[in-house]
């Protein structure tokens, strides 16, 4: 997941607006500001604009982001076993049908933000080796004249096998990069993978860099999604994919009023058995309720700049994949 940081006084306009204030000097401004109307009307939009939602609390944007790093750190050890737990193991199938959306070719530079564990990123890496190896037992049955030794080689290339392609893991909290390393580490996968501390609403990357990014159930707990959105625009190459993998608002009243009872009764218990952790998962579960529903997301993704936003709901809309293109 990727906690963003706070943002002082004006943090809610634009960088640009808030660059220009700095850098003028206005005669009296901060003397007569608390005194004057218009001061005690910014005052008053600034106290609503740093407040925001944990879970069901109302926190500071500051205290969110320590709030949902702790979270994080606390479950990092116990994430994957809990997904399995809390899901029945459905979040695999939730996660494969991402990549098979997705279709990624040998070269491609994917982004995968709030990814700490490496589900996705080894997902892809694994995807894209099996379209390479049989492009590459195609071209290799086309071929009678070539040496067993050259025939061997090609199969020894670890770089090769990819093609090109490269996954960037990037998360802000270093308990599940870790994590992630450790599982990486284990499954084998060393070429085509890198990982990054960041920042979702601040990434660390150019302009124009990736083909596509990916954030699976992250970026609701992103204090500022609006801000994480743009830079998953700005960080994608013009023809650039960005897909979304996130619970989302369920449709049918039977499963809604299952899932329900489920979430709130069952989830933290589990958490607390399996992680030692009640607060956390009840977090998780909160969290899932603030977030907006598919269309409410779909229009945020739309103004963020990407065009042909689309989404998928699966399992009754306990999740949805949201997809759209930098154009």
């Amino acid at each position: 997941m990727a906690a963003p940081r706070s943002f002082a006084l004006w943090g809610y306009c634009d960088r640009g607006w808030s660059r220009v204030l700095r850098g003028c000097r206005l005669p009296g401004f901060r003397s007569c500001w608390p005194g004057c109307p218009l001061g005690a009307r910014l005052l008053s939009q600034d106290t609503r604009a740093t407040e925001t939602h944990f879970g069901f609390e109302t926190v500071s944007e500051e205290e969110k982001g320590g709030k949902v790093y702790q979270v994080f750190e606390s479950v990092a050890k116990k994430y994957d076993v809990m997904n399995d737990m809390m899901s029945l193991g459905i979040h695999r199938v939730w996660k494969d049908l991402l990549l098979w959306k997705m279709r990624p070719f040998p070269g491609t530079q994917l982004l995968d933000v709030a990814g700490g564990t490496g589900d996705i990123a080894f997902r892809f890496l694994n995807y894209v080796q099996a379209q390479y190896r049989g492009k590459q037992k195609r071209q290799l049955r086309a071929q009678q004249n070539l040496s067993w030794e050259e025939i061997a080689r090609k199969y020894q290339d670890e770089e090769d096998s990819l093609g090109g392609s490269h996954v960037m893991v990037c998360d802000i909290n270093k308990e599940m990069l870790k994590i992630g390393k450790q599982k990486a580490s284990a499954q084998g996968h060393k070429a085509g993978l890198a990982w990054v501390l960041g920042d979702a609403e601040e990434l660390p990357f150019d302009d124009d860099k990736f083909d596509v990014y990916t954030i699976a159930f992250g970026i609701r707990n992103v204090t500022h999604i609006d801000r994480a959105l743009q830079e998953a625009h700005r960080v994608l190459k013009p023809g650039g994919r960005f897909l979304c993998l996130e619970f989302s608002q369920v449709n049918n009243p039977i499963v809604s009023r299952l899932y329900d009872l489920y979430s709130f009764q069952v989830i933290p218990v589990l958490g607390e058995v399996i992680a030692g952790d009640w607060k956390s998962y009840q977090y998780l579960v909160e969290s899932i309720r603030r977030f907006p529903c598919q269309e409410e997301f779909k229009e945020m993704i739309e103004d963020a700049g990407f065009q042909k936003v689309t989404y998928e709901s699966l399992t009754s809309g306990i999740v949805a994949i949201h997809s759209g293109f930098k154009l």
